[in-house]
């Protein structure tokens, strides 16, 4: 008999596991963060006693969903301000870089508070930081105040003229410095993150890659997102990006490209024979304008085995950090092409067990089994939108239930109990983000762009008295 920390008793539990399985009226014990059983509940009871319980009779339970391409900086702070008539281009140069540019290391961890708690209350228990310009340190700090997973890097780039950019090896020892202050296997770890686009030297590419491999650790950067990357490198390479990177020996199983939407056949090919991964965020591609349903071809790499996660980007470009919105985003699109569909379950498992395994971290989350980490998420099925239940899959992604998640746990630890987050105060993060906000708009000069006019209500003139009744000699009121 093995003592446990916490049950989750009575729900049916969608696995994720190799031969996806689904178990009804299962309960899962969990001890020392870990899954230590799953099965029924008395032979679970009976060999895991707890003190601490969840009863999720009538729940659906999921695995924990990744996140694998989200910016949690600076952007938190702005939400629903940079203008959607916008394309890519003018929203980073003449927004985020002039705000990136003002922000203080209080502003980047309450962003980063901001974005876990949103992750946190969407059922997202693991989130990959895109690249922190300024201060990685302290959003490391906010992951681990509020229970997530998360995976940190310091963005870095050298190219010529470029605010805060540096010469690779101080770049690289910085990235260095930065994966190094973290715990190398605690739930907030370090990853080495370069900026990308064609802002990064061949030197600081090559040997990003070779400082990643020497710390154990993933890399992420940006690349093609819109058809800039391409034209640029043909024009400094003669070679589209990816088979540019590819001779230089930088794509691999470590790496996490964000993006990798316009790419040729060569780069495909390139993608699929390095086993490279690709974060896909399809809300973002939308908002932007970056061309999706004429280039993306990420429906292709899944159908073709390759190995891809979904992100949602950032709060001015996916706007929600919403994992199951970007899994039924990117099936929708594959399907209304055509040519590459992506059933639910397929697009499901891009959100759990496969894009933890694009993630590097397939032996840890993704999928609900004996020995994995507790990341789990309980989403009430008592309700209207689970009734009447039809097919899990289909209901996961189609149905849109990130709204009936009620508890999340992560690395056994309970983090959201009956849609309340117990390790922030959000009702003093509402207050203080209120208040950053308006100081780093200030500061960076900008205001915020409503489309329709805001107005205080005005009180109503008072109205004066009414006289009072006068008797008609005769009778009767005059």
């Amino acid at each position: 008999m093995t003592a446990a920390e916490l049950l989750v008793a009575g729900g049916t539990v969608v696995t994720m596991a190799e031969d996806r399985r689904v178990v009804t009226d299962a309960t899962i014990a969990v001890a020392n963060g870990r899954i230590v059983a799953l099965g029924a509940d008395d032979d679970v009871r009976a060999h895991h006693p707890a003190q601490a319980e969840i009863d999720a009779r009538g729940c659906v339970v999921i695995p924990g969903l990744v996140n694998a391409h989200q910016h949690s900086t600076v952007d938190p702070l702005i939400r629903s301000i940079i203008p959607d008539d916008l394309d890519s281009r003018q929203a980073i140069f003449d927004w985020a870089v002039p705000l990136h540019a003002r922000v203080t290391g209080d502003d980047d961890e309450l962003a980063a508070t901001l974005t876990a708690v949103d992750c946190l209350t969407r059922g997202v228990t693991t989130v990959l930081d895109a690249g922190t310009v300024a201060h990685p340190e302290r959003v490391a700090a906010a992951f681990l105040r509020t229970g997530i997973r998360g995976r940190v890097g310091g963005w870095g780039w050298d190219a010529p003229g470029v605010p805060h950019t540096l010469p690779a090896a101080e770049a690289l020892a910085r990235q260095e410095d930065i994966v190094r202050a973290l715990p190398a296997d605690g739930p907030v770890t370090g990853w080495v993150a370069l900026v990308g686009h064609d802002l990064v030297s061949d030197e600081l590419f090559t040997g990003a890659a070779e400082l990643a491999e020497r710390l154990g650790v993933g890399v992420t950067w940006h690349m093609s997102p819109g058809p800039g990357d391409a034209e640029s490198y043909l024009r400094r390479t003669g070679e589209r990006p990816l088979v540019h990177l590819r001779g230089l020996g930088v794509l691999g199983p470590r790496l996490l490209l964000g993006h990798a939407v316009w790419l040729d056949d060569a780069e495909v090919e390139a993608v699929l024979a390095t086993r490279t991964a690709v974060a896909s965020c399809p809300a973002a591609y939308l908002r932007l304008r970056q061309g999706y349903t004429r280039a993306g071809r990420h429906g292709e790499l899944v159908r073709r085995g390759g190995r891809v996660a979904l992100g949602c980007d950032s709060h001015n470009a996916a706007d929600a950090p919403d994992v199951l919105r970007a899994a039924a985003l990117l099936a929708g699109l594959e399907n209304d092409r055509g040519t590459w569909p992506i059933r639910a379950d397929e697009a499901f498992a891009l959100a759990t067990r496969r894009g933890a395994e694009a993630a590097g971290l397939g032996g840890t989350a993704g999928s609900l089994e004996v020995g994995k980490a507790a990341d789990l998420v309980v989403l009430d099925a008592r309700g209207p939108a689970w009734t009447p239940p039809g097919d899990l899959a289909t209901h996961l992604v189609w149905g849109a239930p990130t709204h009936t998640v009620r508890d999340v746990v992560v690395d056994g630890k309970v983090v959201v109990r009956d849609r309340e987050v117990t390790t922030v105060d959000v009702h003093a993060l509402r207050h203080e983000a209120a208040r950053l906000s308006a100081g780093l708009l200030r500061r960076a000069g900008l205001r915020i762009p409503h489309r329709w006019p805001v107005v205080a209500a005005v009180p109503s003139p008072p109205r004066p008295p009414s006289p009072p009744d006068r008797k008609d000699p005769r009778g009767g009121t005059p």
